[in-house]
């Protein structure tokens, strides 16, 4: 038997809103100390890990671990019928080919079923190395947002630099090109409006736009982002879920001789 009851249900919606354009169908491993998901978007470029720790459900319940199989817009689709101050409540039996999602109004006069119909889904556990990176930034997650959707009007890649100034990102494209600079700032008086940088070595690396366009769908979770880069390593690009997980992006650097050929 599994069962967990998160109150901001609406945590929920936005992982959801967070994962889906990435990954299809994937594999929620359930188990006492929680949920987990890993997979690789499906041209296998970038990939996303999911961590939601059990001690931020009001109730978990998990008598065995087990592998949840899930198409994700189906999933979203039925989150969609929750309210905004809903709790919400998965269940699944142990065996079952079903999960159970419960909505409940915070007066409890409303109080919504659905049955998700769960699926056998083959994947391998891609076991992402615990890596020191060259430099972390942590900035606001609006503000990443937006530079990322104003870079896309201007090229397919950008590039990002770290140094003692800042954090840097440059594209380039037929119409011209574009700089945004941005610069340590510890005096702004919440913290989630700091940007901070961290960083042992200089790093400049190359990526896809679209995928990290992809990656700030995850922007309403959290008010701040993490980025951590290092030579020839993915970035990773995380966003905290309320204190009790995260949700995390990977994306291969592109490589100069990649570009060449493109040309």
């Amino acid at each position: 038997m599994f069962e967990a009851r998160l109150v901001q249900g609406i945590m929920l919606k936005k992982v959801l809103e967070a994962t889906k354009e990435l990954i299809q169908e994937a594999n929620f491993e359930v188990s006492a100390a929680g949920i987990n998901l890993q997979a690789m978007d499906s041209s296998h470029v970038s990939l996303v890990a999911l961590n939601l720790r059990s001690d931020g459900f009001e109730h978990f319940r998990c008598d065995r671990n087990f592998s949840m199989g899930l198409n994700l817009n189906n999933m979203d689709k039925m989150l969609k019928c929750a309210g905004k101050e809903d709790v919400i409540t998965i269940k699944a039996e142990d065996g079952g080919d079903t999960v159970t999602f419960l909505f409940e109004t915070p007066n409890q006069e409303r109080v919504s079923e659905f049955e998700l119909k769960l699926m056998d889904i083959t994947s391998e556990n891609l076991g992402i190395p615990e890596t020191e990176y060259s430099a972390t930034v942590r900035m606001p997650s609006g503000e990443f947002q937006r530079i990322v959707k104003d870079l896309g009007t201007i090229g397919d890649t950008v590039e990002i630099g770290v140094s003692k100034d800042g954090i840097k990102f440059s594209a380039n494209g037929d119409i011209g090109s574009a700089n945004v600079m941005c610069r340590q700032n510890t005096h702004a008086d919440k913290e989630d409006e700091q940007t901070l940088i961290d960083m042992n070595e200089p790093v400049n690396l190359t990526f896809a736009l679209r995928y990290l366009a992809s990656f700030t769908k995850a922007t309403a979770l959290s008010p701040a982002v993490t980025i951590k880069l290092s030579k020839e390593l993915p970035v990773v690009v995380e966003y905290k879920v309320a204190d009790f997980g995260f949700v995390r992006y990977y994306l291969a650097p592109k490589i100069e001789d990649e570009e060449m050929e493109g040309e």
